[in-house]
């Protein structure tokens, strides 16, 4: 039994609200259970000084954690510096969202993608990918109705999810209880018809079949099936 009594192929309840702050291009709260993460994605009509005159547009996105997002407050990493694991995540989340954009069709402009967690009960780096494809949907349509671009540049959907074995059971979409204790997690960031984009998975205190790493694939690709379906409800 899950602590949740959700089902093994069970996600938790998926919210995503747009429009949710006055200034951005793009933005969205994004709600996976209790992991809230607020999405935001900004145009800048410059790109980095190694991208000039290429033709070539950017994706990029940063990502923090508000000090009580926790159970305990952390400290402001404005304070004491950006932690290894804040930087490893805003990577994942960055070339997550590049792999469905056509760099060329952007054109030689960037949008900066800023993922919040205000709230964590885990899987913050999955609901951060698929709220922030939201928040770029959105900033690239405004994009396309102003007709600064004549074609789009998102080729797909990109969500991630999490799944892992829990008590000795392949689980999806694992919650802060689940996943401090799984014995295997791994976080699976895919396109909305199915591509695999980034897989991170390890053992944490046991080992796992080649079948069990097949069957965590066929869960996480249900899920992000109903992510990208959430996805697309919300940009409609």
């Amino acid at each position: 039994m899950r602590p949740s009594g959700r089902q093994t192929n069970e996600m938790r309840d998926v919210q995503i609200e747009t429009g949710v702050t006055r200034h951005a291009e793009g933005s969205c709260l994004i709600k996976c259970g209790d992991t809230h993460v607020l999405c935001t994605a900004s145009i800048d009509e410059r790109v980095p000084h190694w991208m000039k005159n290429t033709g070539l547009g950017w994706v990029t996105a940063e990502y923090g954690m508000l000090p009580r997002a926790t159970h305990t407050r952390s400290q402001r990493e404005a304070k004491k510096g950006q932690s290894g694991r804040t930087q490893e995540i805003q990577r994942l989340i960055g070339r997550s969202l590049r792999a469905c954009v056509d760099r060329s069709a952007l054109g030689e402009r960037q949008i900066l993608v800023d993922c919040d967690v205000i709230q964590a009960d885990g899987g913050t780096r999955c609901a951060s990918i698929t709220g922030g494809w939201v928040a770029l949907r959105l900033a690239t349509n405004k994009l396309l109705r102003s007709g600064m671009i004549t074609s789009d540049p998102l080729v797909d959907n990109v969500a991630a999810v999490s799944c892992g074995i829990y008590a000795g059971q392949p689980v999806l979409d694992l919650d802060y209880p689940e996943d401090s204790e799984a014995g295997v997690d791994g976080n699976f960031v895919m396109t909305g018809r199915g591509k695999l984009i980034e897989v991170q998975m390890s053992a944490e205190g046991s080992t796992f079949s080649r079948d069990e790493m097949s069957t965590l694939l066929d869960l996480a690709a249900d899920g992000v099936d109903a992510l990208a379906a959430a996805q697309n409800s919300a940009v409609e």
